[in-house]
């Protein structure tokens, strides 16, 4: 599954080269071309509704993208120096981000795609502007006890973020993430999710290619995502592409779908 951040980063590449862009990631184009993304683009399938899809899903990396950087900026100005980025992939946000002093960012993935991003990193020579810390573990393992054993402080206020990767995670799995994440104590903590809006397996995973990102997708959003989250010790707001898009300047001009509401951008704080 981790090969399908390489292709996130493609699309933060291309976004970055936009005059107008939501944000900047100058490793982005790296870890593409690593992966083998660029330059030259992958074949666009004959169908017009799958390539009308294909953009649809690189239009929500950016959007979400740029929904949690400015979470991140948010809590960074609140106090909060402690960062979780789970499943990081190929996340650049250690090193693309102004962190203040004293800043501990942990990215927490499976060995492969975080050996892989080694190499790319010491091949550009890229120095992060916080404190980054590694923690190579299966987040259906016991991921916790892996996050304290590299200096996570569980007593401290931490910023979580999960992107684009609760929607790979079936619902049982998706439920022990939340719960091993409420379980952590510190009031204050915010966190940053993406879940995927009801209906999108139906329209984007039902005839993708083997293999392909949304052939993997298994889990939406729960009915009432505020509600669960509560059950697990956040209070949370929920957003839409729409709304998110639209406040970024980016407004989708086709009309809004039913299953949009309530949204599967997610900002939560731990009371």
């Amino acid at each position: 599954m981790w090969a399908t951040a390489v292709g996130v980063a493609r699309v933060r590449a291309l976004e970055s080269e936009r005059e107008n862009a939501l944000f900047r990631d100058p490793l982005a184009r790296a870890f593409a071309a690593a992966g083998g993304l660029w330059p030259s683009s992958p074949p666009l399938p004959g169908d017009e509704a799958a390539r009308l899809r294909r953009l649809a899903v690189s239009f929500s990396i950016v959007i979400r993208t740029k929904f949690l950087d400015d979470l991140l900026l948010r809590a960074s100005a609140s106090g909060i120096r402690q960062v979780v980025l789970l499943g990081a992939g190929m996340d650049s946000r250690a090193y693309r981000m102004d962190w203040p002093v004293g800043t501990r960012l942990f990215e927490v993935d499976t060995a492969p795609p975080l050996d892989f991003k080694a190499s790319v990193l010491r091949q550009e020579g890229a120095v992060a502007r916080c404190e980054r810390i590694t923690v190579a573990v299966d987040l259906r393992e016991d991921w916790p006890g892996a996050l304290a054993a590299a200096g996570h402080d569980p007593a401290v206020p931490t910023v979580w973020i999960a992107e684009g990767l609760l929607i790979y995670l079936p619902e049982d799995a998706v439920d022990l993430l939340m719960a091993r994440t409420g379980a952590q104590p510190a009031p204050g903590s915010r966190m940053g999710l993406t879940l995927g809006s009801r209906g999108v397996i139906e329209r984007f995973g039902a005839d993708a290619v083997q293999g392909s990102a949304a052939s993997m997708w298994v889990s939406e959003m729960p009915d009432d995502p505020v509600g669960w989250l509560a059950g697990h010790g956040w209070e949370a707001s929920c957003h839409t592409l729409r709304e998110r898009a639209a406040a970024y300047g980016r407004p989708i001009s086709t009309p809004p779908r039913r299953e949009e509401r309530p949204g599967g951008l997610i900002s939560a704080v731990r009371r």
